[in-house]
């Protein structure tokens, strides 16, 4: 039988159809974005919940003409699909394939793109101005979740809204989810989600019988209607964004399509300012599994369709996620100064097993990391010793709290930085590379790059006895599978650790690289170079006699990271190399190359770019000026 979906190419073929077939439609782009996340992963939930949302919008405006802006990006699977990627839907999150967020750079439709949340409403009011600048037509409707919603940018993105009173659409996609179920004040605001409902049918019931009443009919609906409208915001979120500005809608059901259509239409209409239309929606709508599970379907891997089980490969060795969460538990139960902060991501970082433990000392402060470092930082001055868990690519937002707030006072604040280096599937909006760049210029920052999962117990034992700032960055996935020790014991701080003597160049390996290193330089010395080893442990404070020495000794010096190799580690030890007089010493920096690292597999990417153990043996017989042809000549013999 011929699907609808098989039709749709562009947005104008979506409008020919008869509004009835909408909700087919939508059942059949539901269908396909199964089909494929339970193939290649994805962010599955999110985008389920939006499908007939992503449908009607798509009928009613005229993309692309009209900007559709959608926050974070990973709801945008129906989006895609609807705009012209369906046969390219089943490379999703591949590499050279589409990617699992927005992105200008592959279609027209994508007016903005993203990664990260809370950023829409401020992309969208900066459009809909620049239409006013340029005289063009044309709509701006920015999408964001109730949880994006909680991030300071975009309440500051409202009240400027308000303040230039341009025909902005917000949509809200109210579903009480980020990643993890939502915290907060506002979050309770909005989730009265029934009251304006309420107080609309009681006055749609009662309305006739008072236009009625003979005489005094109209005008006692006229004093219920003054009273209905002063109930609805008092009861209802109308009240916090009316009192920015905007005209507030709602909430409506978004899996309505009749009530979408209607509610499009009539804003499409309306030319007297920002609009909030508050859209209700069920994360992980119409396939069960993920519709009990939210939290576990938001991003998965390769699952059975038919079950929702996710195989699991096995291995025994433990994530550093998990290895992290443990030993903090583990640190905790003997000081209880210790107190875990996370903005919306307890699952992700390890730290919903620590609120569980300790409820009263584990903070989910929403999508605000800004508010987690300066929370933090009012925690420390206090006498606490707080742990902000944080993927790296995340913990960007907050870089002038990290300065200002944290470095600038010296406060004993732990950054706990997951994700660190290149994480695969998501991509550059997600790649860990930047974090040794932006903290490793800050006054009094420590900070520390586990090679195994005992170090990194031992780094976090050594972060909570610093009386000032530090960091702990470590790769997403699993740890290597060595043995670790309790009680867990402190590293001294600022020391590395020789793996490997050798006479004709040193290796400066930071964290993740390190096993790399050690296996590269095992293969050389098959082939007649013999390449010392050092785990850096501390980018910084840097050990620095231990690098100056074997610098001199070898003459040739290698350093290995995996973050930007401008600005990070290696840059710092080139201006060792330099302020010592070493001139001598022949330098090379391996690290993440000046441009923006795509999706994949982060075996594949990081083999890309040299970062594995093949990468490192070429870069170091280039340091050597050895050819590729005279190393395998002295391996044969």
């Amino acid at each position: 039988m011929p699907r609808l979906i098989d039709k749709i190419n562009t947005p104008e073929d979506i409008k020919r159809l008869p509004p009835e077939d909408l909700t087919i439609l939508a059942d059949e782009v539901r269908d396909e974005i199964l089909r494929t996340v339970s193939r290649t992963g994805g962010h599955l939930a999110s985008s389920l919940g939006t499908v007939e949302l992503t449908v009607a919008l798509h009928y009613i405006f005229d993309a692309p003409r009209d900007l559709i802006i959608w926050d974070v990006g990973h709801q945008s699977y129906a989006h895609k699909i609807l705009t012209g990627r369906r046969e390219s839907f089943a490379t999703l999150r591949q590499e050279g394939g589409i990617s699992g967020f927005t992105k200008r750079g592959e279609s027209p439709y994508d007016s903005y793109g993203a990664g990260h949340a809370s950023t829409s409403v401020s992309a969208a009011l900066g459009m809909i101005e620049a239409f006013h600048c340029q005289g063009r037509q044309g709509r701006v409707i920015a999408v964001i979740g109730d949880g994006g919603l909680t991030g300071g940018m975009a309440l500051e993105a409202l009240n400027h809204a308000g303040h230039l009173h341009r025909n902005l659409i917000v949509i809200l996609n109210d579903n009480e989810m980020s990643i993890h179920p939502n915290v907060g004040a506002l979050s309770s605001f909005l989730s009265r989600k029934m009251a304006a409902g309420s107080v609309n049918r009681f006055m749609a019931a009662v309305r006739d019988g008072i236009r009625s009443l003979p005489r005094i009919g109209e005008g006692a609906f006229n004093i219920a209607k003054r009273f209905k409208d002063a109930l609805k915001n008092f009861l209802s979120p109308g009240y916090l964004f009316e009192g920015l500005g905007f005209t507030y809608i709602g909430p409506i059901d978004g899996h309505a399509m009749d009530d979408l259509l209607e509610t499009f239409r009539n804003i499409k209409a309306m030319k007297n300012g920002p609009v909030v239309l508050h859209v209700r929606t069920i994360k992980g709508k119409g396939y069960e599994p993920a519709e009990k599970e939210p939290v576990k379907f938001h991003g998965v891997g390769p699952f059975n369709r038919q079950t929702g089980e996710i195989p699991e490969k096995p291995d025994p060795r433990p994530s550093y996620t998990d290895v992290f969460s443990d030993a903090l538990i583990e640190l905790a139960q003997s000081d209880p100064r210790i107190l875990a902060i996370t903005a919306a991501m307890p699952n992700g970082t390890g730290l919903d097993k620590f609120m569980d433990r300790f409820p009263e000392r584990c903070y989910d402060v929403g999508i605000a990391e800004q508010h987690a470092v300066g929370f933090a930082a009012g925690l420390a001055a206090q006498g606490m010793r707080p742990v902000v868990a944080v993927y790296s690519t995340f913990l960007q937002r907050a870089y002038d709290q990290i300065l200002h707030d944290v470095c600038l006072q010296n406060l004993p604040v732990v950054f706990v930085m997951d994700r660190a280096g290149i994480v695969g599937a998501d991509g550059p909006t997600h790649h860990g590379a930047f974090d040794i760049s932006y903290m490793g210029h800050m006054p009094n920052m420590t900070i520390m790059a586990p090679c195994n999962e005992e170090e990194l117990r031992r780094m976090l034992a050594t972060a909570l006895k610093i009386n000032g700032p530090s960091a702990i960055r470590y790769p997403r996935g699993k740890a290597v599978g060595v043995q670790t020790t309790s009680p867990i014991e402190p590293l001294d701080v600022g020391k590395a650790e020789l793996l490997r003597e050798g006479r004709d160049l040193v290796i400066l390996a930071v964290g993740a690289m390190v096993k790399d290193a050690v296996a590269a330089s095992e293969r050389m010395a098959t082939e007649g170079i013999s390449a010392a080893v050092i785990n850096v442990r501390f980018v910084k404070p840097m050990d620095r006699e231990m690098i100056l020495e074997w610098s001199r000794r070898t003459g040739r010096a290698l350093i290995v990271e995996e973050n930007a190799a401008m600005g990070g580690f290696g840059t710092a030890v080139l201006q060792l190399l330099s302020d010592e007089g070493l001139t001598d010493v022949r330098a090379k920096v391996l690290g993440i190359p000046d441009k923006f690292i795509p999706h994949g597999k982060s075996e594949s990417l990081r083999a890309s770019i040299g970062l594995d153990a093949d990468g490192i043996r070429k870069k170091a017989l280039e340091l050597m000026g050895v050819s590729e042809l005279k190393a395998r000549a002295a391996h044969r013999t």
